[in-house]
């Protein structure tokens, strides 16, 4: 379960929930059904998006079904998306994954780095893209220019350097977005939005890529590894920037288009958007900023070495680290393991599988903190 998208309890109208769960059970469910069990580890919370698109469209005339008790929700029956929204999204995940793994075993790095795992990682890469080609043909989605927008990431990042605009960075990703957000409008009935879900996709890759970067940021320095902040000398205030611009334009382009019902989508596409936003860099609110004073623009994070219950002695210096992480199949068990007991949705924190860093469980309560406090209610705010 990845993405920016994050479900935000605090945030989601009880009446919305499960809706959402009826598009994230709809997508684990297209997953294992075309693309084997395995394939629902790559659920991606930002292939949602696609998945509501094609309903908000469609209103009432939205396929789904009655979809029995599963672990993952607390061994309960729940009202799931069927249908060519949920291929869509399944597309989406698969291409991501296979994308990423694709990376890392470029790279040599991550579990592709780890003794005879680099060969394993390129066959699931190419297992997970051709599956995502078989299910996007089933749709009408041509995937093939999606793969290329992806692979030609690498040359753009190779070519960028300092006065590179992060735009450039950024291109492929928006690209591969914009005709996914496309084609939702066509699988939507509703071929006069295709423009409007363009320039929406357009905007929303280039914020996923943005946040992705901020993320990092450290992270990226202390390993020396390529972040295209650093690269091209932009920094952090200047993707705060063009985050906030790019959540401003999708707000427009989908307040253009023709939807029946906007309500969920207003949820992923603005609320948790700009949540995701105010987790990384500050509030999205113009008047509004984090009380901290000598914030620095990205989230910060915590010292995982202070907390005792995730840490073990060094009989060598006496200090404190991180446990080491679990190899592919240790982790692969622990993940099971969470899976099956909802520690991942319901448990408050929980060890990561593999990484074994504290985590937190994606429908806990949470305060939502540094978000606007008025979250663009109030008058004269200034939010996006």
């Amino acid at each position: 379960m990845f993405g920016m998208l994050a479900p935000c309890p605090s945030r989601t109208p009880d009446e919305l929930k499960p809706r959402w769960m009826g598009h994230f059970c709809g997508l684990c469910l297209e997953l294992r059904d075309d693309a084997g069990h395995f394939a629902r580890l790559t659920t991606n919370y930002d292939a949602l998006a696609l998945s509501v698109l094609v309903e908000a469209q469609q209103g009432d005339d939205a396929d789904s079904r009655n979809a029995g008790p599963c672990a993952l929700r607390g061994m309960r029956r729940q009202r799931v998306a069927t249908g060519e929204g949920p291929r869509l999204a399944a597309t989406a995940s698969l291409l991501l994954a296979s994308a990423k793994i694709r990376d890392h075993v470029e790279d040599g790095d991550g579990l592709a780095a780890r003794p005879g795992a680099r060969g394993i990682a390129g066959l699931t890469a190419d297992r997970l893209r051709a599956k995502a080609t078989a299910i996007g043909g089933s749709i009408g989605l041509d995937t093939a220019p999606l793969f290329a927008a992806i692979e030609g990431q690498r040359g753009v990042e190779a070519d960028a350097g300092l006065g590179t605009p992060l735009t450039a960075v950024t291109a492929p990703t928006e690209a591969a977005t914009a005709a996914l957000f496309a084609h939702a409008a066509h699988l939507g009935g509703r071929p006069e939005n295709t423009e409007a879900f363009r320039t929406a996709g357009a905007a929303f890759g280039r914020l996923a890529h943005l946040l992705d970067a901020a993320d990092d940021f450290e992270e990226d320095a202390e390993r020396g590894a390529w972040n295209p902040l650093a690269a091209t000398g932009s920094g952090i205030e200047d993707a705060r920037s063009l985050a906030r611009e790019a959540l401003a334009d999708m707000k427009r382009a989908l307040q253009s288009a023709r939807i029946v019902d906007a309500t969920l989508t207003e949820l992923l596409l603005d609320r948790y958007a700009r949540h995701a936003f105010s987790k990384t860099f500050g509030s999205s609110c113009s008047t509004h900023r984090p009380p901290t004073a000598e914030r620095r623009g990205y989230r910060e994070r915590r010292d995982y070495r202070k907390d005792r219950r995730y840490e073990r002695r060094s009989r060598y210096d006496h200090g404190y680290y991180r446990p080491e992480p679990r190899n592919f199949f240790a982790g692969l068990c622990a993940f099971t393991v969470l899976c099956c007991t909802c520690q991942m949705c319901c448990r408050e924190e929980y060890e990561g599988p593999w990484s074994r860093r504290r985590r937190e469980g994606c429908c806990r309560d949470c305060d939502c903190c540094d978000c606007c406090p008025c979250d663009g209610d109030c008058c004269g705010c200034g939010c996006d």
